[in-house]
């Protein structure tokens, strides 16, 4: 099997490209975690900045919202940011100490987002109306959240080494993972309907289904330490592995492989799919694009 990795620069080095989404405009959109700004990568290659507005955030993980528009987390000043496709920005202000991480667009039309800091998950609606809902754990870190396939969100708590489930009324069930200590992070919808996560203190991936049966997958180097997930449509899961400076991928047999990326200490964070390949947001300031695997034909 062969495969290619490019890297795209993404504004200056060190800019910390760290989440990675699809836009409704083709384009991919990625938060500068270091530089505080969003970034635009056009399926040309040609490549838009934009300062946030106002200043002073910490952007972290961008999803596309229900409204046509980018919603993302800004944790350094506790808001929900939102962006046009045409740059304009606009956020909403959350209670001190919230501390938000993941961010997804939920089933209710509305964005749900971690609160890392405020043992919370808290869900804002396109027009600003704001509701957390407590979880019943302290220092659980809640860090990163997924649409399901049942009408309910489902979180990683990285602190509590279990995954989160809740509704849409805010009731929450809570599944303890089977290893101790395997930190919780990344989490995403398969496209059967399961839910997928990986463990980065534990060096594994888990598999979970919408009953809470778990079942884990250590990596080959179980100090990748893995990062964030993205489903396989063929029912298996590409991963970053930040501690490995790898894009890796577990295919519908279990089997798993790693591919480096051409730069070395490249620090791999997000990562998403589109028709054209893998890509995943390298915190040195580049976008790595990952054309899959393909089998040769048999002569």
């Amino acid at each position: 099997m062969t495969v290619e990795i490019r890297e795209i620069p993404i504004g200056e080095p060190g800019a910390g490209p760290y989440g990675i989404t699809s836009g409704p405009d083709g384009a991919l959109w990625l938060t500068l975690a270091h530089a505080g700004g969003i970034a635009r990568l056009s399926p040309n290659g040609a490549v838009r900045t934009y300062p946030l507005d106002p200043p002073g955030g910490r952007p972290l993980i961008i999803t596309a919202g229900p409204d046509g528009a980018l919603w993302f987390t800004r944790s350094g000043d506790d808001r929900i940011g939102r962006i046009t496709v045409d740059g304009e920005q606009r956020t909403i202000a959350l209670p001190a100490g919230t501390g938000p991480g993941g961010i997804a667009a939920g089933p209710d039309g509305a964005l749900w987002y971690a609160g890392m800091t405020s043992d919370s998950i808290g869900r804002v609606e396109i027009d600003g109306t704001h509701t957390a809902f407590p979880l019943p754990v302290t220092g659980g870190f809640a860090s990163m959240i997924t649409a399901g396939a049942d009408q309910a969100l489902w979180f990683t708590l990285n602190q509590a080494n279990a995954i989160g489930r809740i509704d849409l009324d805010g009731r929450v069930t809570l599944h303890p993972l089977p290893t101790m200590k395997a930190g919780p992070v990344g989490i995403t919808l398969g496209d059967d309907g399961v839910i997928w996560f990986v463990e980065i203190a534990a060096g594994q991936l888990g598999r979970i289904d919408p009953d809470g049966k778990i079942v884990e997958f250590p990596l080959p180097d179980r100090a990748a330490r893995p990062h964030a997930i993205v489903a396989d449509p063929d029912g298996g899961a590409w991963f970053t592995e930040w501690g490995a400076n790898r894009i890796g991928h577990l295919d519908a047999t279990r089997r798993i492989e790693g591919y480096a990326l051409p730069t070395p200490n490249a620090e791999p964070h997000g990562i998403t799919r589109t028709p054209t390949g893998i890509w995943a947001a390298l915190e040195i300031g580049a976008v790595a694009h990952l054309t899959p695997p393909t089998i040769p034909p048999a002569p």
